[in-house]
């Protein structure tokens, strides 16, 4: 008979599985934090802060922009590459990330997108360059795009780049100003680290567990989903494989509903042990590893969360870049925060509460604390409300 775990129960095991049920206070393990989270998103978009660093801010309050580069560049602590889209993963976790190297060429080769890219050979002397000239960025080369020149076309080089990225051949050495610089990726990962072959089932079998300890319970759908770097049969083979090693479990979802999923040996264990989450009032990235898969997000909240930089102005629900606001174990709003760092403030335009949440005195006192830890964090001394 399948273990029942209590929505709440869900919701507390998931939180403290992603590091938001502790205060997010004491001192940073900055490598620490990401071999706890398994990696973290990057994104170009900065209304208040770039998605990677608001996510590590929301672990530790005392993480501030640039030490996310200094663990890439200098002491690299993780190497960058391709989940649902550019991360830093742990350095060490390498050897078991081969296999979505060749996953990721196999794709591409299937892929229109990169036809037009230089030829091998043009890839040859691309490699010569940066061989002799060390880290280079697309600026530093200037083929041009032929024909129509599309919004979302990249000309040759830049294509011919993320080509060589995205199956190991070049590896992210740093970013300056976001602008990723290509090295060879024996200059950037360490020689016992590239050295290590693994055989594709033990790469999947390690995908599938660390997925699967870092979710504390979860579908098949769930597990494929938290690295998108198998797939779904995979790991439906995999959970058939390893039955005898997995609790079955019925998780209870918002509505009432029941979901059956499956949990680490150590599940009894983690349902004593996992704190109440703080009752700390945090506002949270659109993609936070909580928020990231909409499916999950729904069925243990009940919070129906979509990001609206790609919807139109005219047919937005909520607004451009929108934050959930997590207190204790509940979703009970969203905010729209954006800062002008040259004026040394952040503005609020737009606070929305869940149906079902009063916002009281207390609730608001402590939003304006986060807001105030949040103004810290990117530099600004003034929080202002621009609410209608």
């Amino acid at each position: 008979m399948a273990l029942r775990i209590s929505n709440r129960d869900a919701r507390r095991l998931w939180l403290d599985a992603q590091g938001l049920s502790a205060a997010p206070t004491g001192p940073l393990d900055l490598p620490g934090i990401i071999r706890h989270l398994g990696f973290v998103q990057l994104d170009t978009i900065r209304v208040v802060a770039r998605a990677h660093d608001h996510i590590l801010w929301s672990r530790n309050q005392n993480y501030r922009e640039p030490m996310l580069e200094k663990c890439l560049a200098r002491d690299r602590h993780v190497f960058e590459h391709f989940t649902h889209d550019a991360a830093l993963i742990p350095m060490d976790f390498y050897p078991m990330w081969r296999r979505q190297f060749r996953r990721m060429e196999a794709r591409l080769e299937r892929s229109q997108w990169y036809r037009s890219m230089v030829d091998e050979a043009g890839r040859a002397d691309i490699k010569a360059r940066i061989e002799a000239e060390g880290p280079l960025s697309t600026k530093a080369f200037d083929t041009k795009i032929e024909g129509p020149r599309e919004m979302w076309r990249r000309p040759p080089h830049k294509l011919a780049l993320d080509y060589m990225w995205y199956v190991g051949e070049l590896s992210t050495s740093h970013r300056e100003n976001f602008t990723k610089h290509y090295d060879l990726t024996h200059r950037v990962i360490p020689g016992h680290l590239r050295d290590v072959a693994h055989e594709d089932k033990a790469q999947l079998d390690w995908l599938c567990r660390e997925a699967l300890d870092r979710l504390a319970f979860g579908t098949v759908g769930d597990i494929q989903r938290f690295w998108a770097a198998t797939d779904m049969a995979e790991v439906k083979d995999w959970t058939l494989a390893n039955a005898d090693e997995l609790v079955p479990v019925e998780v209870e979802c918002a509505d009432g509903q029941w979901t059956a999923a499956l949990a680490p040996a150590d599940i009894m264990s983690r349902l004593e042990t996992a704190p109440t989450p703080t009752t700390r009032l945090r506002i949270l990235n659109p993609f936070d590893p909580v928020i990231r898969d909409r499916n999950r997000l729904t069925r243990l909240f009940g919070f129906d969360y979509r990001i609206e930089i790609f919807v139109p102005a005219a047919k937005r629900q909520w607004g451009y870049y929108v934050y959930p606001l997590l207190e204790g174990d509940r979703l009970v709003g969203r905010i729209e925060v954006k800062s002008d760092r040259d004026k040394g403030e952040i503005s609020v335009p737009n606070l929305w509460v869940e149906p079902d949440v009063r916002w009281t005195a207390a609730r608001q006192a402590k939003l304006d604390a986060e807001l105030g830890r949040m103004a810290r964090f990117v530099g600004a001394s003034d929080v202002v409300w621009r609410t209608d």
